[in-house]
């Protein structure tokens, strides 16, 4: 008695599709394409008369970005500690802990460097 049948061949067939609708997705996928590309495209440069400013407004820029990447390393640790204490594993715990502490240091990376460098 065999329960699956292993030289069962499925046998996928498309439904047609006629020529008009063909066009019309051709058009439509060319259009979301080219109005994608125009929208990544164009950016709004604000120009600043200080090259100080300037250089303040990329660090800020940065420095977000740095604080977005600890604060998902943060969420993952929190994930990881939690999924350890469910499962009793003390080695999941420790990278848990370990992985929280990182996203921690990463989430202040600016005021640490601040107060280090007064």
């Amino acid at each position: 008695m065999s329960v699956f049948k292993k030289n069962e061949k499925k046998n996928t067939n498309r439904l047609p599709m006629p020529d008009k609708v063909k066009k019309g997705y051709r058009y439509y996928c060319s259009l979301v394409a080219a109005v994608a590309l125009m929208g990544c495209c164009t950016m709004t440069a604000f120009a600043a008369d200080d090259p100080l400013t300037v250089i303040n407004n990329l660090s800020e820029f940065i420095f977000g970005l740095i604080r977005a990447v600890g604060l998902i390393l943060l969420g993952w640790g929190i994930v990881q500690v939690g999924l350890s204490l469910q499962s009793h594993d003390p080695s999941q715990r420790s990278n848990g802990f370990l992985t929280l502490a990182g996203g921690v240091i990463i989430t202040f990376a600016k005021e640490i460097l601040t107060l280090i460098t007064g």
